[in-house]
């Protein structure tokens, strides 16, 4: 099991703030719809194999219908055992949701089975006042990862303000910004300016239809008269539970680019159109999302990693026409993908 003692945080802390790969894990399942435990040991391996520096389990990605059953624990030690083969330190992030006491009980499990911070939800039943004060009690059991989940998927809007008071507080070590909204991404960076916190807490893109420019971009914040650079330094991404190989080459690249590389820079802005093109396609933005979960399973099912795209709720299935759009952008964007990369692995990671 992996070690929650202080000196182990310092060092996933360390990892975590210098900027890291984290897929959102998804759920292997069977036909009828159980935890199908040889795959989903399988992804944990590829995602480690390539170069993932982390894994969030339990998420959106993981289906949150998971909280509340008998399939969360499992999913959970599942990965922290199979990552802990690794060899080396994996961070590991648990998704945790519901109400404060439920998020509190999610957060004790998972330090339970050696998980290193919570990515917490939001909760349409509580104010901002209220969310304060979970995350709060969270921090008590686990360092947190706040999270502006975008409102197709289940978020909400939050004020500026909200970022300012959350970021404020000392348990959180980091925020996932997924409104997929422009706006609403400033009002988190400047947020974590505002409450002097910009050195501590560690910004991930989350937002699947700008990736490649949030990481090479240096955000100049001015607050009351002060020019604060804040920067995204990895992402924690649906997108990224797919060709993770290729994503772990485009963090370095966009580390590269934040550093001055000026060729870089350009590289990846044209990419980044080509990423959107394709992460419109995997998550299903021409039907608001509704099949973005099984978008991601077919990818992993044509290389091999899962049986099959079957979901929790056997309505949640691919969209009309994202099947084909699917095959548009597998064709457009092979530089995308890691294919090779995962038939070499695959017959090892499925052993």
């Amino acid at each position: 099991m992996l070690s929650t003692a202080p000196e182990a945080q310092t060092s996933v802390r360390h990892l975590f703030r210098r900027g890291l790969v984290i897929p959102a894990h998804p759920l292997a399942l069977t036909e009828d719809r159980k935890l199908d435990e040889r795959r989903q040991r399988a992804l944990t391996r590829y995602y480690v194999d390539a170069g993932a520096g982390g894994l969030a389990v339990g998420v959106h990605t993981t289906q949150f219908a998971i909280h509340g059953t008998d399939l969360l624990a499992p999913v959970l030690e599942l990965a922290a055992r199979t990552a802990g083969e690794a060899g080396r330190e994996v961070v590991l992030v648990a998704g945790a949701t519901g109400p404060t006491a439920q998020a509190v009980a999610e957060a004790e499990l998972a330090r339970s089975l050696g998980y290193h911070m919570v990515l917490l939800s939001p909760y349409r039943e509580l104010d901002e006042d209220g969310l304060i004060e979970r995350a709060r009690a969270v921090g008590e059991v686990l360092p947190v990862i706040g999270f502006y989940l975008q409102p197709a998927v289940g978020g909400r809007t939050l004020s500026r303000d909200f970022w300012t008071r959350l970021a404020a507080v000392e348990s959180v070590v980091g925020i996932k910004v997924a409104p997929f909204d422009r706006y609403r991404t400033l009002d988190v960076l400047h947020g974590v300016v505002r409450a002097g916190r910009a050195d501590d807490v560690a910004l991930y893109t989350g937002n699947d239809d700008h990736i490649l420019a949030d990481l090479i971009t240096t955000h100049r914040v001015v607050v009351d008269g002060r020019e604060v650079d804040v920067e995204f330094v990895g992402g924690l991404l649906g997108q990224w539970a797919v060709w993770v190989r290729r994503a772990v080459e485009l963090l370095e690249e966009a580390k590269l680019a934040r550093a001055g590389d000026d060729a870089a820079v350009r590289r990846l802005l044209t990419l980044d159109g080509h990423l959107t093109d394709a992460n419109a396609a995997i998550f299903d933005t021409a039907n608001g999302f509704h099949g973005c979960i099984p978008g991601i399973h077919e990818v992993l099912r044509r290389q091999g990693l899962l049986a099959g795209r079957w979901c929790l709720d056997p309505a949640e299935e691919l969209s009309p026409g994202q099947l084909a759009e699917l095959d548009r952008v597998w064709a457009a964007y092979p530089w995308l993908r890691d294919d090779d990369f995962v038939a070499d692995g695959l017959d090892r990671w499925l052993s």
